[in-house]
C-alpha cells in the first residue's frame, strides 16, 4: 500500500488476527451512536413532516406524539424479538429470505439497498438544510456542492473503517443529545403550567372538528399526519442487519442497543411535537419547524449583556446538522452489508461480498455513495421529496420482516416456544402498524414522488432477477463438470508421493474449493505437458469476505475447509500417479496473498509455473466484467512481471 493511501484510507488489518474481531466491533453504545443514530436523527425530519400536515388542527400533535412513541415501542420491540431468532444478523432481507422465500427476500434486499442509499441521501440533505438555516438566504445557492462535498468526507471515512469513522463522529452524536434534552425538558416545563389549559382546549377542538367535519375526518387528518412521519421510525432495522459489527455477545449487545435506540427517539420525537404545540410553532420560509422552535424557547436567553440564546440555537443546529451527517453512517454500514449478503446469493455481482485490506466491503461503500451523489443531484437535495422516497421503502421491508416473523409463530414457531402467542402478538401489531403507514404513505405520495422509489426499486429488482439467470446458468454447467470429473477414482496419499522434487519442473496450479473446474484444470495440464509434469503444487487463497468474516470460529473454520479441498487434490493427483503438495495463505486481497505465495514456492522450486483457470464464455458481453472478476489475468500479469511465468488455462462456458 502507497504511503498516500495509507494517510488516506488506513493501515492494511490482518483478518488471520485473533484481536481483530474485538478491534473492529461496536459495544452497545457505540453501536448507538453508529446504527441508532438514523433513527435519533430522524426526529428532524420526521415530527416536522407530521406537523406541518395537521395545520390548522395543531392540537392532534399531542395524539400524533402518543402514537409515533407507541409505534416506536413495537418496532423496536419486534425487531428484539426478530434478532433472537436469527442472531447473526442479516435483518429484512434474510428474515424474508429464510421464511417468505428468495423471491420475497430478494425484494426486501432490494428495497433495503434503495432504502441506504436513501439513508445517506436524506441525512446529508438534512443536515446541510440544518447548517444553511443559520445562514442567510444568498447560500442556499451552494447547497447542492455542500451536500456532494459531504458525501466525499464520510465515503473516505466509512473506506477507512467502521469503527474509527464512529468514533470520530461520537462528540458530534452527544452535543446532539444534550442540546435536544435541554430543549425538550426546558421546553415542556416552561410551560408546564399551561398543559391542563392546552388539553382542555383541545378537547374542546376535536369535538367541534367533530361536529362540523365527522369523526371519521378527522381520524383521517390524523392517520394522514402519522403515516406522513413515517421517516421518524426509519433506522429501527439498522441493529438487526448489523450484527456482524457487534461486539459478544451480539445478541445481548444488540437487545441494549436497540433499548437505547428506541428510548432516545421515542422521547425525542415525542417531545419535539409537544414543544411544536406549547410554544404554538409555525412553518416559516426556509426554515425547518426545529429551527422554528429553538427561535421561540432560546432566543430570550441571556447572561448579562451575552446573547447566550443566539449561540445555544445555533449550536443545537449545527448539532442537528452534523447528526445527520452521523445518520448517514447507517446507510455506509448497513447498505454494503445487505449487498453483500445477496451477493452469497448471486442476487448482485459476487465482487459486492469482497473485503478491502481495512476489511470493509469496499464495493458496497463505493456504489452506495455513487447512487447517493446521482439521486442527491436529481433531487437537488429536497428533502421533502426525498423523505417520501424514503419512507416507502422502509416499511416495505418492515412489512415483509413482520409478516415473515407472524407467519413463523402462527406456523411451526408455536411449537418450538411457550411463548408463542407473546411473539405472535407483537408481530402482529407491528405489521398492522407497518402496512397502514406504508399503504397510506403511497396512496398520498405516489403523485409527489412516491411512483418513483417503486420504479427504481422494481427496477432493482428486475436487475438482480437477471443476474440470478446468468449466475445460475454458469452454476449448472460447472456441476455438469463436477458431477463427470468429481467421480473420477481417487486414491489416498501413498508414501513416497506426496513430495516434490526441487530440482525438477513443478506445475503450481491455482485451485478453490474441490470440484470439476480444479480437475479440469489439473487434467489440461496434463494433456498439453504429457509427461512434462510429474510434480504438482496446489495453491489455494482463502477469501475472506463478509460471509466469512464474522467471529474467529468462522476463520477456523475457513482454513480447516481450505486444507480438506486442498488435501483431496493431493489425493486425487497420487491416484494419477504424480507427486503432491499443497500451499495455501488467508487473505482479503487474492493479487497480494497470492504474489507473495508464489513467490516463496519459486525459492523453494525454482523450476515452477503457475497454471491459473478463467471462465471462458461463447460470447463476451460487456456487463461481464461486472459480474466476474480478473482475477486471472491480474494475476498473471503481477507474476510475470515478477519474472514467475505463469499460464492461463480456459475454462469454456457456452453460455450466451
Amino acid at each position: 500500500m502507497t504511503p498516500l493511501k495509507q494517510i488516506v484510507f488506513g493501515k492494511p488489518r490482518d483478518p488471520n488476527d485473533p484481536k481483530v474481531f474485538h478491534k473492529i466491533s461496536l459495544v452497545a453504545f457505540l453501536a448507538w451512536v453508529g446504527l441508532g443514530s438514523d433513527g435519533l436523527s430522524s426526529s428532524c425530519y420526521g415530527p416536522d413532516e407530521a406537523f406541518r400536515a395537521i395545520q390548522g388542527h395543531e392540537y392532534l400533535a399531542f395524539y400524533l406524539a402518543i402514537l409515533m412513541a407507541f409505534t416506536v415501542a413495537v418496532i423496536s420491540i419486534a425487531y428484539s424479538l426478530l434478532i433472537e431468532h436469527f442472531p447473526s444478523g442479516g435483518g429484512g432481507y434474510l428474515v424474508s429470505t429464510k421464511l417468505l422465500g428468495p423471491k420475497a427476500g430478494l425484494v426486501s434486499g432490494s428495497a433495503l439497498v434503495v432504502d441506504y442509499v436513501l439513508t445517506i441521501t436524506v441525512s446529508i440533505a438534512s443536515g446541510v438544510d440544518a447548517l444553511f438555516s443559520m445562514l442567510p438566504g444568498g447560500f442556499q445557492a451552494y447547497k447542492l456542492p455542500t451536500d456532494l462535498a459531504v458525501l466525499l468526507v464520510l465515503l473516505i471515512m466509512n473506506l477507512r473503517g467502521v469503527k474509527e469513522s464512529v468514533k470520530a463522529l461520537l462528540p458530534i452524536f452527544l452535543v446532539f443529545v444534550a442540546t435536544h434534552v435541554l430543549l425538550i425538558v426546558y421546553g415542556i416545563v416552561a410551560h408546564f403550567w399551561a398543559i391542563p389549559q392546552v388539553l382542555s382546549e383541545t378537547h374542546t377542538r376535536i369535538v367541534g372538528d367533530a361536529g362540523n367535519m365527522g369523526w371519521i375526518a378527522l381520524l383521517l387528518i390524523l392517520f394522514r399526519a402519522y403515516s406522513l412521519g413515517g421517516g421518524t421510525y426509519t433506522g429501527i432495522e439498522a441493529v438487526s442487519n448489523g450484527m456482524p459489527i457487534l461486539r459478544e455477545p451480539k445478541v445481548a449487545t444488540a437487545k441494549r442497543t436497540m433499548v437505547y435506540m428506541a428510548v432516545s427517539l421515542a422521547f425525542t420525537a415525542g417531545g419535539i411535537l409537544v414543544c411544536y404545540l406549547l410554544w404554538h410553532a409555525s412553518p416559516e420560509e426556509g426554515k425547518t419547524m426545529n429551527a422554528v422552535l429553538l427561535e421561540r424557547v432560546f432566543s430570550g436567553w441571556k447572561i448579562g449583556d451575552w446573547s447566550a440564546g443566539w449561540w445555544l440555537i445555533n449550536l443545537t443546529l449545527a448539532a442537528e446538522g452534523a447528526l445527520l451527517f452521523v445518520a448517514a453512517q447507517t446507510g455506509f454500514i448497513d447498505g454494503p452489508r445487505v449487498l453483500s449478503n445477496m451477493a452469497v446469493d448471486s442476487w448482485v455481482p459476487h465482487r459486492f461480498a469482497q473485503l478491502s485490506d481495512r476489511l470493509v466491503t469496499k464495493y458496497g461503500i463505493l456504489i452506495m455513495g455513487i447512487s447517493s451523489a446521482l439521486l442527491m443531484t436529481y433531487t437537488e437535495g429536497s428533502v421533502r421529496f426525498l423523505v417520501v422516497l424514503y419512507a416507502i421503502n422502509v416499511f416495505l421491508t418492515f412489512s415483509l420482516s413482520q409478516l415473515a416473523m407472524f407467519r413463523y409463530w402462527l406456523g411451526e414457531g408455536r411449537h418450538k416456544s411457550t411463548r408463542w402467542v407473546r411473539y405472535l402478538f407483537v408481530h402482529g401489531i407491528a405489521l398492522l402498524l407497518c402496512v397502514s403507514i406504508l399503504i397510506l404513505t403511497t396512496f398520498e405520495k405516489f403523485k409527489e414522488g412516491g411512483w418513483l422509489t417503486l420504479v427504481i426499486t422494481t427496477s432493482l429488482i428486475l436487475v438482480c432477477l437477471a443476474i440470478r439467470s446468468h449466475y445460475n446458468g454458469i452454476a449448472r454447467q460447472i456441476k455438469e463438470l463436477d458431477t463427470i470429473l468429481t467421480s473420477l477414482p481417487q486414491g489416498s496419499l501413498s508414501p513416497g508421493m506426496d513430495k516434490l522434487d526441487p530440482s525438477a519442473p513443478v506445475a503450481g496450479l491455482l485451485v478453490s474449493g474441490y470440484g470439476g473446474l480444479g480437475i479440469h484444470s489439473l487434467l489440461s495440464i496434463q494433456r498439453l505437458f504429457p509427461g512434462y509434469y510429474k510434480n504438482i503444487m496446489f495453491i489455494s487463497l482463502g477469501v475472506v469476505d463478509s460471509g466469512r468474516f464474522k467471529g474467529e470460529g468462522e476463520m477456523d473454520a475457513l482454513r480447516h475447509e481450505t486444507e480438506e479441498n486442498l488435501k483431496r487434490y493431493v489425493a486425487f493427483a497420487n491416484s494419477l500417479g504424480l507427486n503432491g503438495e499443497f500451499r495455501y495463505r488467508i487473505g482479503t486481497d487474492v493479487l497480494e496473498e497470492g504474489q507473495e505465495l508464489c513467490q516463496e514456492i519459486i525459492k523453494s522450486y525454482p523450476r515452477s509455473v503457475f497454471f491459473l483457470g478463467k471462465l471462458i464464455f461463447a460470447k463476451e458481453k460487456m456487463y461481464y466484467r461486472l459480474l466476474h472478476n480478473d482475477t486471472a489475468y491480474s494475476l498473471q500479469r503481477q507474476l510475470q512481471f515478477s519474472g514467475l511465468q505463469t499460464v492461463v488455462l480456459p475454462i469454456r462456458i457456452t453460455l450466451a
